[in-house]
């Protein structure tokens, strides 16, 4: 079994929250690219974020990636204060090489376990040598050098991220990082090779999901700020103005959620993102939106939970919330992007299928996908677009939940002619007039989920790649991981592996599904939560293989594809 399905460079930047360290990751990342080369960043920060633990984790490739390396090949400390909390972090061996400032406290123990190497670079002092030098420019140098990065690339790349600044500060960067340059040979450590030429995106996933929404045509957003989805609205905000949309800042969740629907039911596509705290608090609004059949996104980048949890590391644990957690009856759709780029699509996917079913659409990120930043190729357009059915031309027959074949009524706009109408959440009969009656309820109910039900999803519904009779199911951010493990496999095992990656989580899909798993006779499903949320999601409407595993465990540590791999190979062996 080989290591990667090519030849990467793996490092860790380690300093307290203020040192720099995502900086310094950030402009890695950006000379990698310059370079022809594909990454992938990690902001890892402990749960007070400033003054805490922080580290950058960087991987390089020729190839995109999607996800960390089974190990890093070098872990650069500029300080090793909070190191002990971010152990399981840094998955180093005695191939590795640990970096460390001669001026700072020793190396912990539980790092030095490892047998990696460790080599010393005086990084405070020689910054010191410079006027207004940062150690972790030196430190970014160094292992800029130890990739194979060239200064060319190096220099544009400090020179773009502190471009607002002053000459002075810039010209103190490039020296600083050219010091820690000077101190590495190339041959210290595997380089990520040069890659192609071509044109790159460097985007994260928050960035990609307001890209998509932009390109679905959402041209209003209201929010309160919450980790870690707050960089969507950040990103979003001076873009929408340029498009002729507004974004607001909300006092809460609650109306965040409802002055998206407002403006929704005022004929603008509109979002809302939170986390999943947020999400619980706006619940009793996606009822709303149900019931009056209001098309609103909800992007819930999530986090570790219950309650405050871990705010700063990805788990998977709002599915059963965003699928079951709306009160009574209340049809609603479910998707999830599985890759960072993913994003732009599965969100201008999301709004597409709210304007045109009229309903509430939940996307499912989360802290992994959402904050990690990538080098990849760039996504180009997609034909859909969200069309809404309007009503026009009215009539005194006009009924704004009539009954039709598809389940979706013409809505008027605010101000049509003739289209006034009662919008609430109380049930009501075809000409939303409130009532009690249960042949209303049943009848709206039936509507409602209908246009759910029977709206065409097309092959969106789910990435599958490959054949074979067994296959792995997985969705998320858990995605890539299982993507690389099964390329690492693909020449040693004696039967092929199917994946497939759920895109759509609700409505379910059981003919799609049956086609995809005809042939199949074991399935493993594979999730980061606690209690297997997926699998019983699949146990409870779809017909699985008799024989299925389940690989789930709870965040904050993220799949390696290395212990995907084993897994998948004994699985395949049994």
């Amino acid at each position: 079994m080989s290591d990667r399905p090519g030849k990467s460079f793996s490092v860790a930047l380690l300093g307290k929250g203020g040192s720099g360290v995502v900086t310094a990751g950030d402009m890695l990342l950006t000379a990698a690219a310059r370079c022809g080369l594909y990454g992938l960043m990690i902001r890892a920060v402990g749960p007070q974020i400033r003054g805490g633990e922080s580290a950058a984790l960087v991987r390089l490739s020729p190839a995109p990636v999607e996800c960390l390396d089974d190990r890093f090949d070098v872990l650069l400390g500029i300080d090793w204060n909070h190191a002990e909390r971010m152990v399981a972090d840094f998955a180093i061996d005695a191939n590795s090489i640990v970096v460390t400032d001669p001026a700072e406290d020793a190396v912990p123990q539980s790092i030095t376990a490892s047998g990696a190497t460790e080599r010393q670079l005086e990084m405070k002092a020689l910054a010191d040598s410079v006027s207004g030098g940062r150690a972790n420019m030196v430190a970014l140098g160094y292992v800029a050098g130890l990739a194979g990065i060239s200064r060319e690339a190096l220099e544009h790349a400090i020179a773009k991220k502190l471009g607002p600044k002053r000459q002075e500060s810039i010209d103190a960067s490039v020296a600083a990082a050219m010091l820690g340059f000077s101190r590495t040979q190339s041959s210290e450590a595997p380089q990520a090779a040069n890659g192609a030429s071509g044109k790159r995106w460097m985007i994260s996933g928050n960035q990609a999901t307001g890209l998509g929404a932009l390109r679905g045509g959402v041209r209003f957003a209201a929010a309160y700020p919450i980790t870690p989805a707050t960089e969507i609205l950040e990103w979003l905000a001076p873009r929408l103005l340029d498009a002729g949309g507004t974004l607001t800042q909300a006092e809460d969740e609650l109306a965040s959620i409802n002055m998206a629907i407002g403006a929704s039911f005022g004929g603008v596509p509109s979002l809302t993102a939170t986390s999943g705290p947020g999400l619980s608090l706006m619940i009793e609004g996606l009822g709303l939106a149900v019931c009056a059949e209001i098309p609103v996104v909800v992007v819930d980048v999530m986090r570790v939970g219950p309650s405050t949890g871990i705010p700063t590391k990805p788990e998977q644990s709002d599915l059963n919330a965003a699928v079951y957690g709306l009160h009574g009856d209340a049809p609603h759709i479910v998707v999830a992007p599985n890759s960072v780029t993913d994003c732009v699509y599965t969100t201008q996917w999301a709004v597409h299928l709210a304007e045109a079913t009229q309903a509430p659409v939940i996307v499912l990120s989360d802290q992994f996908i959402g904050q990690a930043i990538v080098v990849a190729d760039p996504v180009a357009e997609i034909s859909f677009f969200a069309k809404r059915k309007l009503a026009e031309n009215i009539d005194e027959a006009f009924e704004r939940y009539a009954i039709t074949a598809d389940g979706i009524s013409p809505m008027p706009i605010p101000g049509t002619a003739g289209g006034q109408y009662t919008a609430d959440g109380l049930e009501h009969s075809s000409k939303a007039k409130p009532s009690g009656s249960s042949g209303d309820h049943c009848t709206q109910l039936d509507k409602r989920a209908r246009k759910i039900a029977d709206f065409d999803y097309g092959q969106h519904w789910a990435d599958i790649e490959g054949e074979g009779e067994l296959a792995i199911l997985t969705w998320g951010s858990t995605t890539g991981v299982v993507r690389e493990a099964l390329h690492r496999l693909s020449s040693d095992v004696s039967r092929k592996v199917k994946l497939i990656a759920l895109r759509l989580l609700l409505p379910v899909r059981q003919e799609e599904m049956a086609a995809a798993l005809d042939g199949v006779n074991r399935l493993m499903v594979i999730e980061q939560n606690h209690t297997g949320q997926l699998y019983r999601l699949l146990r409870a409407w779809y017909e699985l293989p008799e024989n299925v595993d389940t690989l789930h465990r709870p965040g904050p540590g993220v799949f390696r594809p290395g212990e995907i791999a084993t897994k998948i190979n004994e699985w395949c062996l049994e």
